[in-house]
């Protein structure tokens, strides 16, 4: 004697729900379009580096003799 098997199907949908998004799920990909953009935007006046380290760099080479 085999036992009957239930095939799941879809889901009824709930009356009144909707679907909401969080503020954060359009802020987001927006930010980070817009300094996409605005690294784009501000290469046409990009120039020769210098001898001279960026203010990152140097940071960076501070906190590498910090840890290390």
């Amino acid at each position: 004697m085999s036992a009957p098997t239930h095939i799941p199907g879809p889901r009824p949908r709930t009356a009144g729900r909707e679907a909401r998004l969080h503020w954060w799920a359009l802020a987001l990909p927006a930010l980070a379009f817009g300094l996409l953009l605005l690294l784009l935007a501000g290469s046409g006046q990009a120039h020769a580096a210098t001898g001279e380290a960026s203010a990152l760099v140097q940071v960076t080479q501070q906190l590498l003799r910090a840890v290390g």
